[in-house]
């Protein structure tokens, strides 16, 4: 089976440039969200809209990722889920969801989430930056090369 690419899209700011390392590769790329989003005119590049709510869109990909594909998200229980059916995970910023880190990563959402429904003011995540955007071309370039060598 050929590796695919998934985008949780709603919020990504590097789908640019998924679709141009996925084409690199001539890899199929799923645009998954729940509102219309434009896509580059391209025999792989799919949209997938999805039924507005939580975690609608989360719940597609995880049924359709298979071992060795390759998702894009921020969103880390997502993550976790594709980790545990053998694909990839990188997130926006370039940082790779991986078995030894979603575990901790999981804790500190849970504990921000706890924080936050105490009414603290946790602030947001940093700024997207020109060095995320680098870090994330580098490591999906490693990623992808990554699962098309674990399927030889």
């Amino acid at each position: 089976m050929a590796v695919i690419v998934y985008i949780d899209a709603d919020a990504c700011p590097v789908k640019d440039e998924t679709y141009k390392v996925a084409a690199r590769y001539g890899l199929v790329t799923w645009v998954v969200s729940n509102s219309f989003i434009q896509i580059p005119k391209s025999e792989v590049i799919k949209r997938m809209i999805v039924d507005a709510g939580p975690d609608v869109a989360d719940d597609w990909i995880a049924d359709q990722v298979e071992p060795a594909d390759v998702v894009v998200t921020n969103d880390i229980p997502l993550a976790g889920r594709v980790l545990a059916k053998g694909a990839h995970a990188v997130a926006p910023n370039g940082k790779p969801f991986t078995s030894d880190s979603i575990g901790a990563a999981l804790a500190q959402r849970a504990l921000m989430e706890h924080i936050r429904s105490t009414g603290e003011i946790t602030g947001g995540p940093p700024p997207f930056s020109a060095a995320s955007r680098s870090q994330f071309l580098q490591t999906l370039d490693q990623t992808i090369t990554r699962a098309l060598r674990s399927q030889r």
